[in-house]
């Protein structure tokens, strides 16, 4: 019987910390933002590499999760789409 990430994550007593799942529901939500913002503009990933200089396979990996941006990579894809990144205080902690 194989194991999936959902039952895991899921599990209430598996090994997951607090912060690790803190982490994994911010990039989850960070990448569906940047998902949305391609969207939004009506460009694919390949013309959306077109314009950042990041390459297609590069976006592929970020948007299925496999792979963690660097904060140049998060400028690049941004910043032609008219997006940036900004910080805000999390109102479930404030």
């Amino acid at each position: 019987m194989s194991t999936k990430f959902s039952d895991f994550y899921n599990d209430d007593d598996n090994k997951v910390s607090p912060m690790e799942r803190a982490k994994i529901e911010f990039e989850v939500e960070l990448i569906g933002k940047i998902i949305e913002a391609r969207e939004a503009q009506g460009l694919t990933q390949q013309e959306l590499a077109d314009i950042s200089g990041v390459k297609q396979s590069s976006i592929a990996r970020l948007e299925k999760l496999k792979s963690t941006p660097q904060i140049d990579t998060l400028f690049r894809i941004l910043t032609p789409m008219g997006y940036k990144l900004t910080i805000v205080p999390n109102s479930e902690t404030v």
